[in-house]
């Protein structure tokens, strides 16, 4: 809670346990309305579409990285808004500011899930955000051994709600994986300054390699929110977390590229100190169909990557040498 600026955490036994939590702390029950972006975790949109639709709640989402999604909320005037710092998996970034803004003029509760950006590089309490998320299992917790999740408040009466909803829920974190969470937190600035100085070459690299179509980084210029994440994120990096896009737009393709790396590790997981890579299609996004993967940006070529703390230079000759045995 120190760490993220708020009054006070509650810890879950998982990321989609603190989610919930969030969730109905924030009032998200029968005819309440709640306005996300369409770029959500893909199990985070099924529980808004599984859990909270059929009780009554109204879901509208769309793309809040838009100018347009600020009248959309004021037309809309949503109980809730919720949304990602950084998306999975394409790291889009939101403007916090003009969400907070916009949230106090309709009176809605925000919710933000920062488990990509994690406290090292922003604080979404800062910008006037009411919760925040983390899903602790990855880069708090730091090494792939533990999960767990985490919401943070900036008011001591939703911090009262969480309180509640956790018992009543059942999913509190174990003392033991606690305790991970605790080893993890020591070490977080130093993974995470390690992970974004390696994740920044390995954009770089890949954006002017041949066999790859795009690069989606918010550290390279070319990324369509690089001003605003540079005026968002600390330390003048942008994050351990990628993906990118290969020019043979195939699930074959991506597969066989995966298939082909000896260092880093087909893993649907992120955050780890080791790289890991993984093809949204069939893992953080499996749940969406064909039309709701392309709204998103998703293709058949895209692969995620959490880069890690390893030698970059090994990072990059694994890569480079998979990419050629597509």
């Amino acid at each position: 809670a120190r760490v993220e600026r708020g009054v006070g955490a509650v810890s879950y036994g998982s990321g989609m346990a603190a989610i919930h939590a969030a969730l109905l702390t924030a009032g998200l029950t029968m005819g309440a309305k709640i306005v996300a972006s369409q770029d959500l975790y893909g199990p985070t949109i099924t529980l808004l579409r599984s859990v909270f639709v059929p009780v009554g709640v109204e879901l509208v989402l769309t793309d809040l990285c838009k100018p347009e999604a600020l009248d959309l909320i004021r037309a809309e005037e949503p109980d809730v808004i919720y949304l990602e710092t950084v998306s999975n998996p394409l790291v889009k970034v939101v403007d916090l500011n003009a969400i907070s803004m916009v949230a106090r003029e309709v009176g809605a509760i925000t919710i933000v899930d920062s488990t990509f950006s994690t406290p090292y590089l922003t604080r979404p309490l800062e910008h006037g955000l009411d919760l925040v998320v983390h899903s602790a299992t990855k880069y708090i917790g730091g090494h792939g051994d533990s999960t767990g999740g985490i919401v943070i408040s900036a008011k001591q009466a939703l911090l009262d709600q969480l309180h509640s909803y956790t018992i009543l829920l059942g999913a509190m974190l174990s003392p033991f994986e606690s305790h991970l969470m605790l080893r993890g937190l020591r070490t977080l600035a130093l993974r995470m300054e390690r992970q974004c100085k390696n994740a920044m070459q390995v954009a770089a690299f890949l954006h002017q390699h041949p066999l790859i179509e795009r690069v989606h980084y918010p550290g390279l210029a070319e990324h369509p929110q690089h001003d605003l994440a540079t005026r968002l994120m600390d330390h003048g990096q942008y994050g351990g977390l990628l993906a990118f896009e290969l020019k043979e737009q195939s699930r074959a393709a991506a597969f066989c590229f995966m298939n082909k790396l000896q260092l880093c590790i087909h893993a649907t997981t992120l955050g780890d100190v080791f790289s890991l890579v993984s093809y949204p299609p069939v893992s953080s996004h499996r749940t969406l169909n064909t039309t709701e993967l392309h709204a998103m940006g998703i293709t058949a070529g895209c692969i995620r990557m959490s880069v890690g703390i390893e030698n970059v230079e090994d990072i990059i000759l694994d890569l480079d040498q998979a990419l050629k045995q597509v």
